[in-house]
């Protein structure tokens, strides 16, 4: 019989990039995404924004968000365009952030069509935003609250339980639960002590897998050598002193509080001269407002007035206002500009970087990470030009980089806290990093907590069924069913492995030689890790628990029939046909295949005449 408690997760974002968070639990008859990111950086990983979502929306009960970073739920109001009309769940704190959050991403989007329309350097006619405002506005009603550290019924015997991450306002990491499966997802996981925030929770909820981000898996965050960001305030008085302005790239929501905070601090100490410093991010502005009217989320001793306490501070929030700061017939003299997003991505950084990477009087201080194909980290890997506005723009300005600003957790801060998952997880899966971050975290949990560690590659499936460990073959979705048959005909060649948590493999059984034996028995393994594949998600199925015990075969196979490939939906009638085969004399003839045709999903089983 068919397990009414199969659960499966599918890697559908931030692996193999740090960008587009999306991960999809298919729970029984049931699905969940946690986190509806958008893809960022590179050009192959931006396309896919694009593409049909691998499984309908329509089918998605619920999305569980981590917190409010655009690579994080940026993609919601597309898969509400696509028909998505579940719920929406995050903590009280996140609500705010996520209305901003999406309501600039569609302006953006939609000012930037219209000036690459009216520019034509877009190849398409006409440029589309990805989604608009009114999308936008479809979706916020979805969307309901949950405090920390309470289990919230989703129905159907599935919970989650937000625990406080400490990374931006209202993150968390999200404990999901079902029968005897569980999987806890850090989010972007905070450092031990946030500058402004309460820290995270210092025991995470337990669970049997856990999903973790890598971001900085392969570095520490460096102690101040001095006073703090002494980089940023030694490159802001030569700066001034050379008669140029400085331009702070900052994302909107946490990095631009802190980088005022820390204004203000250099201000008073006198580490700074006094210029004016202009916000030019509304959406910054409107999240300022959100953390001054959270203060139940700010740590002991944080004042409102340590923000923005800047006589000369600025505040850009229209649109001719933010035009006028680039405008050369209206200079403003030196200053200090901070304005979003914080990779240079999108936004009004890019007309600033326009206009003021060609003056080799100006600075550019990056205050965080900058992942690859990001603009940021052209700069960082010191580009002589950028390409915006269908134009290239020469880098003559000085490139710095702040790397005290990070909320990432470092290694050290990554490790402490999967260390204090209890009971230990069976199997941890490394996300949100780099190949090369992801793969030296991966070897430090292995060698200082020796825990089984994977890092899943996209559109890979895998099992949350512990204690399971069955061998299974995994075929490429949409084939015809000959194709699935000629699979399930492969379950015992030579090359039918799979590969174990712990990067081993393991071979299917071969059939008993001899007539009246019983099939072998399932071969115990790790958490089985499915082969990645290009589109919808493959579904993998356990081998039987135990031998069934087979009456002797004599004589010719019925029908002359030595092999028989028996293949259907994932259901009581598949089983019940497996089983009159086997009441025939027929053996089982390697593991099951599946494939998930994006509706249901069907099943194939060898099954071999024994002698």
């Amino acid at each position: 019989m068919a397990t009414a408690h199969r659960a499966t997760l599918t890697f559908l974002g931030a692996a193999g990039t740090v960008t587009g968070s999306k991960f999809l639990l298919n729970l029984g008859e049931r699905r969940v995404l946690v986190d509806a990111g958008m893809f960022q950086g590179e050009k192959k990983w931006r396309l896919k924004n694009w593409e049909d979502f691998p499984v309908k929306p329509s089918a998605i009960g619920d999305v569980l968000l981590t917190h409010a970073h655009m690579d994080h739920v940026g993609y919601l109001p597309a898969l509400v365009r696509q028909g998505f009309r579940g719920t929406v769940w995050m903590t009280d704190a996140t609500r705010p952030l996520v209305e901003i959050v999406l309501r600039d991403a569609a302006h953006i989007q939609e000012n930037e069509a219209e000036e690459a329309n009216e520019g034509g350097y877009s190849k398409h006619k006409p440029a589309l935003p990805l989604y608009t405002t009114e999308d936008v506005e479809r979706t916020l009603p979805l969307m309901r609250t949950v405090p920390y550290d309470e289990p919230v019924d989703l129905g159907d015997g599935i919970t989650a339980e937000w625990a406080r991450a400490g990374h931006i306002l209202g993150s968390a990491s999200i404990v999901v639960r079902y029968g005897t499966a569980g999987v806890l997802f850090s989010g972007d996981l905070g450092r031990h002590d946030h500058p402004v925030l309460k820290p995270r929770d210092n025991t995470p909820p337990p669970a049997p897998f856990v999903v973790m981000e890598s971001t900085y898996g392969d570095r520490e965050h460096p102690d101040a050598d001095g006073p703090e960001h002494e980089p940023m305030a030694a490159a802001i008085r030569r700066t001034i002193a050379r008669g140029g302005s400085v331009l702070i790239p900052a994302f909107a929501i946490d990095r631009t509080e802190l980088v005022l905070k820390m204004l203000t601090s250099m201000r008073r100490e006198g580490r700074i001269p006094e210029v004016p410093v202009v916000v030019n991010s509304p959406m910054a502005l409107k999240a300022l407002d959100a953390y001054r009217s959270q203060t139940d989320e700010l740590r002991p001793g944080i004042r409102l007035e340590d923000f923005a306490d800047i006589p000369l501070l600025r505040e850009a929030r229209t649109k001719e206002e933010s035009m006028e700061l680039t405008d050369p017939a209206k200079p403003i003299g030196p200053s200090i500009i901070v304005s979003s997003s914080g990779m240079g991505t999108g936004g009004r950084v890019v007309h600033h970087l326009a206009a003021m990477l060609p003056d080799k009087r100006n600075a550019v201080i990056l205050t965080g990470y900058q992942a690859v194909g990001t603009r940021g980290r052209q700069l960082l890997d010191g580009e002589k030009q950028l390409k915006m506005f269908g134009r290239y723009v020469p880098v003559r300005a000085e490139i710095v980089q702040d790397r005290e600003f990070s909320v990432h957790g470092d290694a050290s801060d990554l490790i402490d806290w999967v260390a204090a998952v209890t009971p230990r997880p069976q199997t941890v899966f490394l996300v949100h990093g780099e190949d090369a971050s992801a793969a030296a975290l991966a070897e430090r949990i292995q060698g200082e907590l020796g825990l089984t560690v994977v890092v899943p590659r996209h559109a890979e499936v895998v099992s949350l069924e512990p204690g399971a460990g069955y061998g299974f073959e995994v075929v490429e979705p949409g084939q015809s069913e000959s194709e699935l048959v000629e699979a399930a005909a492969r379950a015992d060649e030579v090359d039918s492995t799979w590969l174990r948590g712990d990067g081993t493999k393991g071979r299917l059984p071969a059939p008993a030689p001899d007539a009246g034996g019983a099939p072998a028995a399932p071969v115990a393994a790790a958490p089985v890790v499915a082969a990645p594949v290009a589109a919808a998600p493959v579904v993998a199925a356990p081998v039987a628990a135990a031998p069934v015990a087979v009456p002797a075969a004599r004589g010719a196979a019925p029908g002359g029939e030595r092999y028989r490939c028996i293949v259907g939906p994932d259901g009581t009638d598949f089983y019940r046909r497996v089983s009159a085969a086997l009441d025939e004399g027929y053996q089982l003839h390697g593991a099951p295949t599946m494939t998930f045709d994006g509706t249901q999903v069907i099943v194939a089983q060898a099954v071999i005449w024994p002698g």
